[in-house]
């Protein structure tokens, strides 16, 4: 979450307009959802709202989910959302698959709205502290670099008197 009022945002990409209804009402109470019935308007609402978290399912027609978290992470502006897998695929290979793509974590349907709630939940604190943590980095980063510049300065200054 950018900021501490706002409520995160969830995207949920699957083509069943069931599962997109069931996620939608198990999150809605924490978390403001948006919904996409495929892979290619996933990516644009990705684009577009850039989500705090995206829930993503394996198989869809067209472009799976596979072939969207590699375009999720070939964008600049979507690499660094977390993804996590909601499936039906069960097996240990499609799991491993999943996580070496770089889902976070991987959920297999039928869900369990409590599992999936804390796991929604816990992955979006994780991401707020990541985000926390890599401003703070970026920002020690500048006032070394404003630092290392005015030490300069300063011994420029010395050597020539």
């Amino acid at each position: 979450m950018n900021d501490s009022d706002a409520e995160d945002v969830v995207l949920v990409i699957d083509d069943t307009a069931e599962n997109l209804a069931l996620i939608s009402e198990v999150l809605r109470s924490e978390f403001k959802v948006k919904v996409a019935a495929n892979g290619e308007r996933g990516l644009q609402l990705a684009q577009a709202t850039r989500p705090d978290l995206i829930l993503l399912d394996i198989m869809m027609p067209e472009m799976d989910g596979y072939e969207v978290i590699r375009r999720l992470q070939e964008s600049e502006v979507t690499r660094d959302i977390p993804v996590i897998f909601l499936t039906a695929m069960r097996s240990v290979n499609d799991e491993r698959k999943g996580l070496d793509l770089g889902a976070v974590d991987y959920i297999t349907k039928p869900i369990s709205p409590p599992i999936v709630q804390a796991r929604v939940r816990n992955h979006l604190q994780l991401k707020a502290a990541r985000d926390f943590l890599k401003y703070k980095s970026e920002f020690l980063e500048r006032e070394v670099q404003k630092r290392t510049r005015e030490v300069a300065a300063i011994q420029e200054v010395t050597i020539r008197t």
